[in-house]
């Protein structure tokens, strides 16, 4: 999973997220969602260590993209992977 993360980090930027959550909040669902906010306000805080910042980068860049391992469009299942993402950096920086 960390190595997965750093590749997808370089794609995260806080435009880029809340231009996510806004535009595709209600379809992602709350659970998705509230995963996202929970990881994106865990980095705000100066004492995450930089590795656990790494990670939830990672997670939230993977979130961003809109190609992924299963297509956000996808109806039901589009957001399936990104939830295991999301949930695997909250417990990899617990």
């Amino acid at each position: 999973m960390e190595e997965v993360s750093k590749g997808y980090s370089k794609h995260y930027s806080d435009k880029k997220f809340w231009d996510k959550v806004v535009k595709f909040g209600k379809t992602a669902g709350v659970k998705v969602t509230y995963t996202a906010m929970i990881l994106y306000y865990t980095i705000q805080k100066p004492s995450v260590p930089k590795k656990a910042k790494g990670i939830v980068y990672g997670a939230l860049g993977y979130f961003i993209l809109p190609l992924d391992m299963i297509p956000d469009v996808i109806p039901v299942v589009g957001y399936a992977d990104d939830i295991g993402m999301l949930l695997g950096a909250i417990g990899m920086v617990w």
